[in-house]
């Protein structure tokens, strides 16, 4: 990137811009069942902009998340949003051949969109020849995150406890793994019984990322505390950043949407932390010499009543 691409790209990270948003554009995809709906929001103006692929968590769809869609768009990143089969958009019965798969098409999903790039950008008007393919993101929520992470390298493992196939890209060059279940070893029975593939490696997710944990979030599915949670970065290798935010529960403050019922924790100052943390981490991992992840460590630890801490190895 030229110096004043990137001149521009860290001007649009400061200030907001006007978004277009287009749905539902549809990816062809033969042995899911049925295509691949997605929602793209970009920037109106601006070339060469970064790709960002986000996965939402069980039950949600494309148009879920704006909080955060909607301003990752507004500050210079192209959103992919697919809707997965579990959505409830869909209404998938339970007893449909293709559940006990989810976790795995999910996996494709995102795959699918990164291979779709080029049909995508020609469907969303004044989009075409502004991508820049060399920068790629993805990002998650819940089972959302389990699925993305996938693609920076985390496996799932086996009865035996060895590790599944490699669905890793290269394509992707950083991610963001908000609310993230760890390891295992301490699932409850029902989990352990109707969800096999919660049983995650991180030893070889070697892509950057940004993980976002609450040390309020209690799951019913782990025997274990919030810090359940914290196990993508403990068990990864380097080149992780944790933020740990105080009294966040599962929805971290109401990231699945605006006035949602299922957050428990509700806190526009929450949301809007993490709104300028994954962006200023984004950029500067996708941007080596973007300067905005670390003057956005500094403040979260220069403020006087700070609403989480940072680690990063």
């Amino acid at each position: 990137m030229s110096d004043s691409n990137t001149a521009t790209a860290q001007k649009t990270a400061a200030a907001p811009t006007t978004v277009v948003s287009a749905q539902p554009l549809v990816l062809s995809a033969p042995g899911r069942g049925e295509d691949l709906q997605v929602r793209v929001s970009a920037p109106a103006t601006g070339t060469d902009l970064p790709v960002l692929v986000f996965s939402h968590g069980f039950g949600w769809s494309m148009n879920g998340y704006a909080p955060l869609a909607d301003f990752w768009a507004a500050h210079g990143f192209v959103v992919v949003q697919p809707t997965h089969l579990d959505s409830r958009t869909l209404g998938l019965p339970a007893e449909d051949p293709r559940t006990p798969r989810i976790w795995r098409l999910r996996i494709e999903d995102l795959t699918r969109v990164l291979d779709g790039l080029d049909v995508l950008e020609a469907s969303v008007p004044g989009l075409a020849g502004r991508l820049d393919r060399d920068r790629i993101a993805v990002a998650g929520h819940s089972w959302g995150a389990q699925t993305a992470s996938a693609l920076l390298g985390a496996r799932v493992l086996d009865s035996d406890g060895v590790p599944g196939e490699d669905m890793s890209d290269p394509r992707v060059k950083a991610g963001v793994l908000l609310a993230l279940t760890g390891l295992g070893d301490d699932l409850t029975p029902f989990a352990a019984e109707h969800f096999p593939f919660m049983k995650p490696s991180f030893d070889t997710m070697t892509t950057p990322a940004l993980i976002v944990a609450g040390d309020n979030d209690q799951s019913h599915l782990s025997t274990r505390g919030p810090d359940w949670f914290t196990d993508p970065y403990t068990h990864s290798p380097g080149d992780k950043s944790l933020l740990t935010l105080f009294d966040a529960e599962h929805s971290l403050g109401g990231i699945p949407g605006y006035e949602v019922a299922e957050t428990t924790d509700e806190s526009p100052a929450r949301v809007a932390l993490i709104q300028q943390l994954t962006t200023a981490y984004l950029r500067s991992a996708l941007y080596p010499e973007d300067t905005g992840w670390q003057a956005a460590i500094t403040a979260l630890e220069a403020a006087p009543d700070p609403l989480g801490k940072l680690q990063s190895k």
